[in-house]
């Protein structure tokens, strides 16, 4: 079969004849590959940089960690891979496959997931949003960001403020829920001082991060108190975009009732990704289908893969590869 190929890790994937996986156990199952989305996932596994990355293999792997394909009976899905996924046939586990809905295609379903897990999962479990609150996403921007901000939306939120360096993007994020934008482009004082003044207004109940570094110290120093009782802000990283690391003042622990955590592979409980497979995304590829969710995407083949996996994707759009 064709496949994306990774030889040596930090080497791009080559297009490629690869061996067809074998099932080996009954919660495995071969589908016909249709789409799969690039992330940042993926290319941290390919290049060994991300903590989840497989030992080097000799042989190569192909990559990819999700696809949407077709069961020999048809059935079209969305599927976790056990092999990788960017090829023409994949392994995947019956534990974690959702029947895809009619009205939504093949590109856009793979578009989701990964994004859903980025956003729902941290403002579900980790946030415990309710309706009403208001929510902060640092670096919205980005696809991820943008569906937080609509997921935010879909689950109650009164207000979303957003922050982004990319100002045309900053200004479209208002089309899809956002009601205030903070632009990174601006001097740390202006950020604090408008950030200082949003959280006077409306208390931010929640912070979703995609970029951590600076820009989180920053929201941080807004947060914190001056010795009087405070609301209640539950802070959560998703990603370091920005930075791996912060400095972390104690005064701002001890200043402000924080909740800090982190939402990612190997923070969820088994009950978590049982109920994202199970009921988030089933709900979020019906709302795709019915063009609530809104998605921004780029197609590529699957023959160009190698041109293509570092492509700048302007405006928050996510890459897909079509098989």
């Amino acid at each position: 079969m064709k496949a994306a190929v990774v030889y040596k890790k930090g080497e791009l994937p080559k297009y490629a004849d690869f061996a067809e996986p074998i099932v080996s156990n009954e919660n495995e199952v071969l589908i016909s590959v249709k789409a799969v989305a690039i992330t940042n996932l993926d290319k941290g596994i390919a290049s060994g940089d991300h903590y989840s990355s497989e030992n080097e293999n000799q042989n190569g792997f192909v990559v990819g960690s999700d696809a949407v394909g077709v069961l020999e009976n048809g059935t079209r899905l969305y599927a976790r891979g056990i092999s990788g996924t960017i090829a023409e046939k994949a392994l995947v586990e019956k534990s974690r496959m959702v029947v895809l809905p009619d009205g939504i295609d093949d590109a856009t379903a793979a578009t989701l997931p990964n994004a859903v897990a980025g956003s729902a999962m941290a403002l579900r479990f980790r946030a415990g949003i309710k309706p009403g609150e208001t929510v902060l996403i640092n670096g919205a921007t980005g696809f991820t960001g943008q569906m937080a901000i609509q997921i935010a939306k879909h689950y109650g939120a009164k207000k979303i403020i957003v922050t982004g360096r990319n100002e045309k993007t900053l200004q479209s994020l208002l089309e899809l829920g956002a009601d205030e934008i903070v632009s990174l482009k601006q001097k740390d004082e202006s950020i604090i001082n408008q950030l200082k003044q949003i959280h006077q207004n409306s208390p931010i109940d929640i912070v979703i991060d995609y970029l951590w570094g600076q820009s989180a110290e920053l929201i941080l120093s807004v947060l914190k108190g001056n010795g009087n009782f405070t609301p209640k802000t539950r802070y959560v990283s998703v990603g370091s975009m920005s930075g791996d690391t912060i400095q972390l003042s104690a005064q701002i622990l001890r200043s402000v009732d924080l909740q800090l955590s982190g939402s990612g592979l190997g923070s969820w409980t088994k009950d978590e990704v049982k109920l994202l497979f199970s009921e988030i995304l089933p709900e979020m590829f019906l709302l795709a289908s019915k063009n609530i969710l809104k998605v921004n995407i780029e197609k590529v083949n699957l023959s160009d893969i190698e041109k293509m996996w570092n492509a700048e994707v302007v405006d928050g759009k996510r890459l897909v590869v079509l098989i």
